[in-house]
C-alpha cells in the first residue's frame, strides 16, 4: 500500500508565505477559513530529533497510549513505544476499521516527552483568549482520523506527507465514524459531485495548516509520517 494512496488532484486551500502578518491571519484566516503556512518557522532541529533511530534511542521503553482512529476514538491501549514502530506502525489495511485500528497521536506524557517537544518552534500566530497544546503523532502510510471537529489548530508535518480533506461547519459530510480515511476516500469520494466535493490538500514536511474553529476534517497519510498539532483551547 505504501506509496499507491494518491494526492489530490488540486489543491483547494489556499497557500501564504512568511510574509502573512498577523494582522491579515486574524482578518482573512482566523474566524473564517483555512489556510496553509509556508517558511513561517524552521523546525529543522526538531525534525533531526525525530528520526526513527533518535525516537527509539530516546523514547523505546516507555509507554505510548494509542487510540483507535474513528471519530470518536473510543478505545485506548497503552503500549511500549518500540513495540508500536516495530509492530503496530505499519501501511492501513483497506478492510479494517477504524474502530479497530491503533493510532499514535494526542495522548502525550509531558513529563517524558517535555524535553523533546521543547525543540518544537510553533506557528507565531495565536487566536485571542486562547493557549496553546501539543497533540504530537506517528502513523503508517493509509492511516488517519476520519471525519470529526473540534476548536481551532494548526497542524505541521514534520516527516512523510499528509493529506487534509475540510467542510466548514454548516456542512457536515457524509461519512460513517468506524470508517477509515481511506475507505471514504476509495467508496465514498468518488461518488461526490463537484460541489460537494470538500476543501483538500496535501501538507509536505515544513508546511503548517491551520483550521478554524468546529470545521470539520479528515486526514490521510500517504507516506510514514511524523506530525505535530498546536490545540488553541
Amino acid at each position: 500500500l505504501a506509496g499507491s494512496v494518491p494526492e489530490e488532484e488540486r489543491c483547494t486551500v489556499e497557500r501564504v508565505d512568511a510574509s502573512l502578518t498577523y494582522s491579515v491571519f486574524l482578518q482573512r484566516f482566523a474566524f473564517s477559513r483555512p489556510v496553509i503556512l509556508g517558511g513561517v518557522t524552521d523546525n529543522s532541529a526538531f525534525r533531526a530529533l525525530c528520526s526513527r533511530q533518535k525516537l527509539l534511542a530516546a523514547f523505546g521503553p516507555l509507554p505510548v497510549r494509542l487510540s483507535t482512529a474513528n471519530t470518536y476514538s473510543y478505545r485506548k491501549v497503552d503500549v511500549p513505544f518500540q513495540e508500536y514502530v516495530e509492530r503496530l506502525l505499519q501501511p492501513q489495511d483497506p478492510a479494517r476499521l477504524g474502530s479497530d485500528t491503533f493510532y499514535f497521536f494526542g495522548d502525550n506524557n509531558f513529563t517524558e516527552w517535555g524535553p523533546l517537544f521543547q525543540h518544537y518552534v510553533p506557528p507565531p500566530f495565536r487566536i485571542p483568549g486562547t493557549s496553546p497544546a501539543y497533540s504530537f503523532g506517528i502513523a503508517g502510510s493509509g492511516s488517519g482520523v476520519p471525519f470529526h471537529w473540534h476548536g481551532p489548530g494548526f497542524s505541521e508535518v514534520i516527516f512523510g506527507r499528509k493529506r487534509w480533506f475540510l467542510y466548514p461547519p454548516d456542512k457536515t459530510p457524509h461519512f460513517h465514524p468506524n470508517e477509515t480515511t481511506l475507505a471514504w476516500l476509495q467508496h465514498t469520494y468518488p461518488t461526490l459531485p463537484s460541489g460537494q466535493r470538500p476543501l483538500e490538500c496535501t501538507l509536505r514536511p515544513g508546511e503548517v495548516l491551520y483550521f478554524p474553529d468546529r470545521w470539520w476534517h479528515a486526514t490521510l497519510n500517504l507516506d510514514t509520517s511524523v506530525f505535530i498539532s498546536t490545540f488553541l483551547g
